[in-house]
C-alpha cells in the first residue's frame, strides 16, 4: 500500500539508528579523558531544524526528524560520547537566552529510557562593550559541552578568566584525575590583525596583533600559576596560530611579518624552556592596575598531535569557497602540561568535508589514559595517522 501522504521515511538500510548507542566500557572508564574540539563558525546551523521537520514524521522515526541536519547529538554518538566537546566561535548574542536554551536542548539526551548519555552546557559570551559590538553582537564565544556523569564525578567548577571580556575562554577545574587535578581550557584565541583594540574606556590602545600578544602573555601567566598550584593544564581549541611549515598548505603564512612575530611569541611562551622577555604591547584593558607578570621561561608544553604524529601533515582550517584541501592550516590544537604528556594515548584530526559540516574548520581530538603510571611505553598511535 502507498505510504501516508506527507511522511518521509528512508528505507531501513539507510535509516539512522537512534536507539541504544552505549559507549564502550573503556570510553566510560574514569581513567579515560576524551576531548573533542571544533570551531563551528556559528552555532545557528546546528540548531536550525532540517526541512524534514515540516513533514509529519513516521512513527518510530520521530527522533531522526526532530534533529538539525548538523546535529551535535549525532557527533557525540558517532564519536562514542566523549567526556567533553568544546565549540569555538559559537556567535551567540549574550542576551539571546533562547539560543542558549536551544543549544542546551541540542546536546541533551532525548532518551526517556536513560539509554543515551546526557550532557551539560557552559558558555562564555562577550561582555566587551567596545571590541565585540559587530554583527548584532553575534561574535566570538565558546561553549563547553561536558558529559553529565563525568561532570558530576570530576568537575569542581567551570569559570571564565579575569583578563578576557570577548568570550574566548572557559576553564574546567577538576578534582584529582590520575596524578593531579586538571585545568582544561576551551580557547578561541585572538586573531591578529591591524584592526584597532580599545581599552575599557573606549580608547584605542593598539591593534588586534598587540592584543593577541597580550592575551598570550596572560594565558601563559595563568597556566604557570595553575601548574604552581599543582594542576595539570590542558589548552584545547582554536589558537589562531600555525606552528611550523608542517602546519600550513601549500605554505605557512608569513605575511604580514607580524604573524611571524606572533608565532615566535607563542612558541617561546608555551613550548620553549628558555627565558623570554615580557610582551611589550601596551594593551592593558582587562588587566589595568595589575602588576605585569615576570616571565622566567617557556612552559615546555606538549602538542598532543605532534607528539604522536611528528611528521604528519594534518590540518584543521579548511576555508569555504575553495576545493577541500587546496589551502589549509593546523591552527586548532590540544596542548598539555609537560607532566601530562606521557598520558596522551591518542590524538587526531577529523579531516573530511562531512566532519567539517557547515563550518570552515574540522574537529580534532585527544584522549588521555590515566590508568597507568604515565610512562612513555603506554602511548599508542592515533587511528587516523597517515605517516
Amino acid at each position: 500500500s502507498s505510504p501516508t501522504m506527507g511522511t518521509i521515511s528512508p528505507p531501513p538500510s539507510k535509516r539512522r539508528k537512534l536507539g541504544d548507542h552505549p559507549a564502550s566500557p573503556s570510553q566510560l572508564s574514569p581513567s579515560i579523558l576524551s576531548i573533542f574540539s571544533h570551531n563551528v563558525n556559528g552555532i545557528a546551523p546546528y540548531l536550525q531544524l532540517s526541512i524534514k521537520t515540516f513533514f509529519q514524521p513516521s512513527q518510530g522515526n520521530q527522533a531522526a526528524n526532530s534533529e538539525p541536519q548538523a546535529s551535535l547529538r549525532d557527533f557525540l554518538r558517532r564519536h562514542g560520547f566523549p567526556c567533553m566537546l568544546f565549540l569555538q566561535e559559537v556567535k551567540i548574542n549574550p542576551d539571546d537566552r533562547a539560543t542558549i536554551r536551544g543549544l542546551e536542548k541540542a546536546v541533551a539526551s532525548s532518551s526517556t529510557t536513560g539509554s543515551e548519555l546526557d550532557y551539560v552546557l557552559h558558555v562564555c559570551l562577550p561582555s566587551d562593550k567596545h571590541n565585540a559590538r559587530g554583527f548584532g553582537r553575534k561574535m566570538y564565544g565558546v561553549a563547553s559541552i561536558i558529559r553529565k556523569d563525568w561532570y558530576q564525578t570530576h568537575v569542581e567548577r567551570v569559570r571564565p578568566v579575569s583578563w578576557d571580556a570577548e568570550g574566548r575562554f572557559l576553564v574546567i577545574e577538576t578534582k584529582a584525575i590520575g596524578p593531579k587535578p586538571l585545568a582544561i581550557f576551551n580557547i578561541y584565541a585572538v586573531n591578529g590583525t591591524e584592526l584597532p583594540y580599545k581599552n575599557v574606556d573606549g580608547a584605542v590602545v593598539g591593534t588586534r596583533h598587540d592584543r593577541k600578544l597580550h592575551v598570550q602573555s596572560r594565558l601563559q601567566a595563568e597556566c604557570r600559576a595553575l601548574e604552581a598550584d599543582g594542576f595539570g593544564v590542558i589548552l584545547a581549541g582554536d589558537m589562531n596560530i600555525a606552528r611550523t611549515a608542517l602546519d600550513g598548505h601549500p605554505n605557512l603564512r608569513v605575511f604580514p611579518h607580524q604573524h611571524c612575530v606572533n608565532r615566535a611569541d607563542f612558541e617561546a611562551r608555551f613550548f620553549a624552556n628558555a627565558a623570554i622577555p615580557e610582551a611589550t604591547d601596551a594593551v592593558v584593558s582587562s588587566t589595568a592596575g595589575q602588576p605585569s607578570v615576570q616571565v622566567t621561561g617557556g612552559l615546555a608544553m606538549v602538542d598532543t598531535y605532534r607528539k604522536l604524529h611528528p611528521t604528519t601533515r594534518g590540518y584543521t582550517y579548511y576555508p569555504r569557497g575553495r576545493i577541500f584541501g587546496e589551502s589549509c592550516d593546523r591552527v586548532d590544537m590540544i596542548i598539555v602540561s609537560k607532566s601530562l604528556g606521557a598520558y596522551v594515548s591518542e590524538a587526531g584530526i577529523l579531516e573530511t568535508a562531512a566532519e567539517r559540516g557547515p563550518s570552515d574548520h574540522v574537529p580534532l581530538f585527544a584522549r588521555f589514559d590515566f590508568s597507568g603510571s604515565g610512562t612513555e611505553g603506554d602511548v599508542t598511535a592515533s587511528r587516523n595517522d597517515s605517516d
